[in-house]
């Protein structure tokens, strides 16, 4: 196992806009609502705000600068990604490696969203995935038909389906339970709790994709203020400590919508089970999966939450259909996921509002969704990144 030293970083503030379909405001409106609305939480002004972290821009989106005039800051350190979900734990780390090393005192991580205004994005013969030369990264190939990312999850649940018996019943409790947590939640999209039966009667997208297996498709920002441990404490909101961090993994044997060893694309069939490399998120934080509360992944597709518990050994390999079943990943169950209602209810902001999520729940301000006694959360995706973040700093 790899010695790592972390950054000293803290989360000391969380902003929404709100979320919804085609919303007036412009996206960058919508950075401009959570931005205020994340610094009236920390107790801090824009000028104190010295650093961009943002997830956005191309295809979808403002640059950093644009951002930088129109909130009228002052920036010394700036790291801006595309608009992906997999970068939403870079981005936060990005942010605290900034203050630790001293290239900024407060990070501004934004991300700010109008998809119901870019709808190319999202598929057609405008979809900016499949016209790249290789095809799109979540395995978009025109020539075979996959030009949205719908495609690559669903091949890989497909394979999973076939090698494990995994019927839609058993996926079906994703969304029945995202949709529960959504109901509890007055910021969420899809508050009406989803049946069984409505599940299994929805429209297939990409077959075994029914429609409440796909994100929602909405407009929204989230910012994210991160600072230094020292200066958190002086702040108005208790410190959430960014404890432990996990990079992507990419490779061969990497697919970004299915597990190792699939068979898809380059990858091999044999699948093994959690490896001591995709555990490193877990001796980082000094923790051990035991000592996490609730998880928190990235449900653009609700079998990448099947992904994403094999992959960090919540469960073996082939046995996720199976852990999620009977309430274990709802409030109160052994596991909690994606309290909010995540990208299947709450709304898709690229992964963000779980990171927001994830701060109240560590703060106890979550409300009818508070995770009793919530001191460590783990936000992981099924392609290997991942944060922690606890209410107490962990040497």
């Amino acid at each position: 196992m790899r010695t790592r030293v972390l950054p000293k970083a803290a989360i000391v503030g969380i902003g929404c806009s709100p979320f919804g379909r085609s919303l007036p405001q412009s996206q960058l409106a919508l950075g401009a609502m959570a931005f205020k609305a994340a610094l009236a939480d920390a107790g801090l002004q824009r000028n104190d705000v010295d650093g961009l972290s943002l997830h956005l821009g191309w295809p979808l989106g403002s640059d950093y600068d644009r951002y930088a005039e129109a909130f009228g800051l002052d920036i010394r350190y700036v790291n801006q990604t595309w608009l992906h979900g997999r970068f939403t734990a870079q981005t936060l780390q990005s942010a605290a490696f900034a203050v630790a090393s001293g290239m900024a005192d407060v990070v501004a991580c934004i991300t700010a969203v109008s998809f119901t205004r870019e709808r190319g994005f999202l598929g057609g013969p405008n979809d900016v995935e499949g016209n790249r030369e290789e095809g799109g990264s979540h395995g978009e190939s025109p020539p075979y038909g996959l030009t949205a990312p719908a495609g690559g999850a669903a091949l890989a649940m497909q394979r999973y389906m076939h090698l494990y018996g995994t019927t839609a019943e058993k996926l079906a409790a994703v969304s029945m339970t995202m949709r529960h947590h959504a109901s509890l939640n007055p910021q969420a999209i899809l508050q009406k709790p989803l049946a069984l039966e409505e599940y299994l009667g929805a429209r297939m997208v990409v077959d075994p994709l029914r429609l409440y297996d796909c994100s929602l498709i909405n407009d929204g920002a989230v910012v994210v203020l991160v600072t230094t441990d020292e200066r958190a404490r002086d702040l108005g909101q208790k410190p959430v400590y960014i404890s432990g961090m996990q990079g992507i993994r990419a490779g061969r044997e990497e697919f970004i919508f299915a597990p190792r060893g699939m068979g898809i694309n380059q990858q091999s069939g044999v699948r093994v089970p959690a490896r001591s490399e995709d555990l490193e998120i877990f001796a980082s934080a000094g923790l051990d999966r035991s000592d996490i509360q609730g998880f928190y992944t990235y449900d653009a597709f609700s079998p990448l939450v099947l992904f994403a518990l094999e992959r960090f050994g919540y469960c073996g390999v082939g046995e996720a259909a199976d852990f999620v079943q009977d309430g274990r990943i709802g409030l109160g169950g052994a596991l909690p996921i994606n309290t909010s209602g995540g990208l299947l209810a709450e709304a898709h902001v690229a992964g963000w509002n779980s990171i927001a999520e994830m701060v109240r729940q560590l703060r106890g301000t979550a409300q009818q969704r508070q995770i009793s006694s919530a001191k460590a959360l783990h936000w992981g995706t099924s392609w290997g990144d991942g944060v922690i973040l606890t209410n107490e700093r962990r040497a």
